[in-house]
């Protein structure tokens, strides 16, 4: 799957102009919040943010900028995740989830050293996830994968545990970000 096709995913699944009371984002279109348009210079109505103008803010922020592109050419059903799940939670959230699961998965550092969990993608990160790979094979990938989402899922309980609005969002966010 192609950054275009992830993105084209994200913008069907977010949907049009949304501004729900309880999501702190406030003013959204297409998955982009208004601070995010303003921040890449956007200055009107967010009711009729361009979907073009998304699809950049979503390649460059969501996908170049954190890396995520750098993890796809070792394991693209991994990048797709992380690319989804930089967009609903940040991209270093997302980077950091990881890191925190190849350290997890390194065998005590037997398989290539911890990594500092900064929420950067650099050349640390991918030379680890190279590692994990070589030793784990095919199958290293979708359970690198399981372990990314286990960590969000237990993030996004713990959003709507410290804030009940958020249990407004809960069922959504696990049925559709979590092994989609």
């Amino acid at each position: 799957m192609t950054i275009d096709h992830l993105i084209e995913d994200v913008i069907a699944r977010e949907g049009g102009y949304s501004n729900h009371p309880a999501d702190r984002g406030g003013a959204t279109r297409w998955g982009i919040t208004e601070a995010v348009a303003r921040a890449h210079g956007y200055p009107g109505d967010m009711r009729v943010f361009p979907r073009d103008e998304a699809a950049a803010i979503y390649r460059r922020i969501y996908w170049l900028k954190p890396n995520f592109s750098g993890v796809a050419s070792h394991a693209p059903a991994l990048a797709a995740e992380l690319f989804d799940t930089g967009v609903n939670m940040g991209p270093a959230v997302a980077a950091r989830f990881l890191q925190r699961a190849l350290n997890a998965l390194n065998r005590e550092g037997k398989d290539y050293p911890d990594m500092a969990v900064d929420g950067q993608i650099g050349t640390i990160t991918l030379a680890a996830l190279a590692a994990f790979l070589a030793t784990r094979g095919d199958a290293g990938e979708a359970v690198l994968l399981k372990a990314v989402e286990a960590l969000q899922g237990a993030r996004y309980l713990t959003l709507a545990k410290s804030r009940p609005a958020n249990e407004a969002f809960l069922y959504g966010w696990l049925a559709n970000r979590i092994g989609s």
